[in-house]
């Protein structure tokens, strides 16, 4: 095989990365959305609490947060039964790895659409509640078109970091070639394998690319919102 040409096992791990990337940043947008916002527009008690959870996988070893996620959410976990009566399963699936990299993600997904928020004026939002709107309308024709290039950001950034991950991934789903293997575990099992160079530095060209594209088009967002 030639050195660019990709083997079926590197097609699956591309295509599942990007797969996994996606729906953590789809289902991973709403929630941190919410977050952000309650983050930046509300103070209460145990507000740094939940500032500190939610960027607990920031700081915790991957491999800490993938063994929290199996204790939660393995088939002997806490949430197991209930998963498994509803004919769901996370750990060693696709799915799961889709959660790890969502779990990673978030925090960086809360802390850019957060900076947007503490970058837009209150008394916008206050001035269009006077005049009747309700906080959703408020949120909605005032709030949300403020800071879309900061949730859209948000959005490429940890659609960046999911496509990343590993340590959380591997530990919680497995490394398993079309199943759970993405583009970060690929590499890591060629890594054990001699004579596999050239299938490495093609892994490891593509996440480069991918990642940097990625980080490219985050950058030219953060630059539209401040000059917005």
């Amino acid at each position: 095989m030639s050195w660019y040409a990709l083997s079926t096992v590197e097609i699956q791990a591309v295509t599942l990365s990007l797969w996994v990337a996606t729906v953590s940043v789809v289902v991973s947008l709403p929630i941190a959305t919410g977050v952000a916002f309650i983050l930046a527009r509300r103070r209460f008690w145990g507000h740094g609490l939940l500032n500190a959870l939610v960027h607990l996988p920031l700081v915790l070893p991957p491999v800490v947060t993938g063994y929290l996620l199996l204790v939660a959410f393995g088939r002997q976990g806490i949430f197991g039964p209930v998963l498994e009566a509803l004919g769901l399963q996370l750990a060693f699936t696709s799915a799961g790895a889709a959660l790890a990299a969502a779990v990673m993600a978030f925090p960086l997904i809360v802390r850019a659409i957060r900076l947007a928020l503490e970058a837009v004026d209150p008394k916008l939002e206050e001035a269009a509640s006077t005049l009747g709107a309700s906080p959703i309308r408020v949120f909605g024709f005032v709030t949300l078109p403020l800071i879309l290039p900061g949730v859209l950001a948000g959005a490429v950034v940890g659609f960046a970091k999911a496509l990343g991950e590993f340590g959380a991934t591997i530990t919680f789903v497995s490394n398993i070639p079309g199943e759970t293997q993405t583009i970060a575990s690929a590499i890591y099992a060629l890594l054990q394998v001699p004579g596999q160079e050239a299938a490495v530095g093609r892994m490891i060209g593509l996440s480069v690319l991918l990642s940097v594209g990625a980080l490219l088009l985050s950058e030219i967002l953060a630059r539209r919102m401040v000059r917005k």
